[in-house]
């Protein structure tokens, strides 16, 4: 008696599980937007699809295919005779009008370019101790990025870091190589 229980609740469960959907009438969509179709054969189904439209195949040629080499000079910054290095005064991280322009400039590279990534480099000459020297090239690399900033460049693009005295352009102890060493330089990524 009690597998005849089992087999009769077992039937029951499997009706109860059955669903009204004919699974060998398979709808097939069509990505032309033209509507849904039933393949006959389960077997081998066989989509019936549209002639494809005109307007089809002109959204088709509005794909417009990606251009790998596009960000290959994003590395190089701002193409033409734009200064890379922004001199400072002695003890100052005040930006001189004269270098105005070039920051502009490397500000609408950034804009234009908004996956370029730049690096502003802060230096001084040798005069100073370490710790003084680290700080002021900070001031004087954050001073470029806030002009930057003020100009419109996201913040993200742009790193600011200080290498004090510690990477001198020239080599003396003479005003003239002061003046070279105490600079912000730009480093794209």
């Amino acid at each position: 008696m009690k597998k005849i229980y089992l087999s009769l609740g077992l039937v029951l469960l499997l009706a109860a599980c059955a669903s009204g959907v004919k699974l060998n009438e398979v709808p097939v969509e069509d990505k032309m937007g033209t509507g849904v179709s039933v393949a006959p054969d389960p077997v081998m189904p066989t989509p019936i699809a549209a002639a494809p439209s005109s307007a089809a195949s002109e959204a088709k040629s509005a794909v417009v295919p990606v251009d790998s080499t596009s960000g290959a000079n994003l590395s190089a910054g701002p193409s033409g005779n734009v200064a890379k290095v922004i001199f400072f005064d002695y003890d100052s991280y005040v930006v001189k009008p004269e270098f105005q322009s070039a920051i502009e400039a490397h500000a609408q590279f950034l804009k234009a370019n908004p996956r370029a990534k730049v690096s502003l480099e802060g230096h001084t000459d040798e005069r100073g101790g370490r710790e003084y020297n680290l700080a002021l090239g900070q001031k004087r690399a954050d001073a470029v990025r806030q002009s930057l900033s003020l100009l419109g460049v996201q913040e993200s693009q742009v790193e600011s870091v200080s290498f004090g005295k510690e990477k001198p352009s020239v080599q003396g102890s003479d005003e003239s190589a002061f003046s070279k060493n105490r600079r912000a330089e730009f480093f794209y990524r």
